[in-house]
């Protein structure tokens, strides 16, 4: 069943039907080129209708032989199928050209990554069999890019200075006041159709106070190159052992070239990262991801200036019915039987591995870090 619209995007008498999504072409583009996202259907919401992200949208998504769909309102709808599989085929195959609403202005702390959140879309075109959002957003998982940059980029000096958790560490606080953007999505992935990714690029080259942070597992960086960045943006490839990202890692860059562009963005000044995760102990795990550091060490550039995030798979039971829902033939292993249970804060239930584990992977990849990556600095291990 498809959630009830947000406030936002509530539903107007002037909105007609959104038609069926029309069945996949072939794609006529080479191999290496087949990572980038090509949405069969792009919607236009009303309000957005005149802003420079629909615009890029709409050429975009015209070169790439996608539908484009001007709403009359702002909902939307349309992306209910016949079953739970159909509707998410439906809504991974469509972006949506949204303005953000009211409450993503107000920046929410994130730990451990960065002080504050800042969404430039919310859903993520790849099809990772792991999804951190499936359980997190409601509804059906289309990719909303919002339009409204401009208000965006205006609340971010209200929150200059005040934040506590990269802000706070005294390892960390020479970055300033840190922005996270992507937490509910993959910018990377969808900024060939929107173009917000750059324009945050250059706002926070602005910003001598502040920093952008963002992770992907995408690896089309030509755009971002040349952009005047002033190492105020952190570019962070997300990357796991080559077995794990073959089976797991649908719709995304190879490993290899997530590598390559993690040695090009270095190169061009960015400060850079490797987001590992969802980290799981397969048979062979040392020697997987010590190939995986060792390929990144070959990349970089002597000279990067290089973090690294440690996060281990976990699930919760709402994460795992939603996934199985979507992937029913997963060999993704969630049992719980297995696991550590754990409780956050709000009384939530997530399923992590068992503590001696924990704390043999944790040592090992710590010193794998230090061996295969000097100069490297691990922001956290959970």
């Amino acid at each position: 069943m498809e959630a009830p619209a947000a406030p936002h995007l509530a539903p107007t008498h002037a909105t007609p039907p959104v038609p069926p999504v029309p069945p996949p072409q072939e794609d006529p583009r080479p191999a290496a080129a087949r990572a980038r996202w090509r949405p069969r259907r792009v919607l236009i919401a009303r309000s957005a209708r005149d802003s420079a992200v629909a615009q890029r949208a709409r050429r975009a998504a015209r070169e790439l032989g996608a539908e484009v769909v001007e709403l009359g309102g702002d909902a939307v709808r349309g992306l209910a199928g016949r079953n739970e599989r159909e509707t998410y085929r439906n809504a991974k195959a469509t972006l949506a050209i949204v303005n953000a609403p009211p409450s993503a202005l107000k920046f929410a702390p994130i730990p451990p990554s960065a002080d504050f959140r800042l969404d430039l879309a919310r859903g993520c075109p790849a099809h990772c069999q792991y999804c951190y959002l499936a359980g997190s957003l409601s509804g059906p998982p289309v990719t909303r890019a919002y339009a409204n940059l401009d208000e965006i980029f205006a609340a971010v000096p209200a929150h200059v200075g005040r934040g506590r958790i990269t802000s706070a560490s005294a390892a960390r606080s020479h970055e300033g006041t840190t922005f996270e953007a992507s937490c509910y999505t993959d910018p990377l992935g969808i900024e060939h159709l929107t173009g917000g990714l750059s324009e945050a690029v250059r706002f926070f080259g602005t910003q001598p106070d502040a920093g952008l942070r963002f992770t992907t597992k995408f690896s089309e960086v030509g755009g971002l190159l040349g952009l005047p960045h002033n190492g105020r943006t952190r570019v962070r490839f997300s990357v796991n052992a080559e077995d794990i990202t073959r089976r797991f890692d649908g719709g995304t860059a190879r490993l290899a070239d997530r590598l390559a562009a993690l040695g090009a963005v270095a190169r061009a000044g960015y400060p850079v990262g490797l987001t590992v995760a969802p980290i799981m102990p397969i048979e062979g795990w040392e020697e997987a991801y010590g190939a995986l550091f060792r390929d990144a060490g070959a990349a970089l550039p002597a000279d990067a200036d290089l973090t690294v995030e440690l996060i281990t798979h976990r699930f919760t039971p709402g994460s795992r019915e939603v996934l199985l829902g979507w992937y029913p033939g997963t060999k993704l292993e969630m049992d719980a039987a297995t696991r550590t249970q754990k409780r956050n804060k709000f009384g939530g239930t997530k399923y992590v591995y068992p503590k001696e584990l924990m704390k043999q992977m944790r040592a090992w990849f710590e010193e794998a870090v230090e061996r295969e990556l000097p100069g490297g600095v691990v922001l956290y291990w959970t």
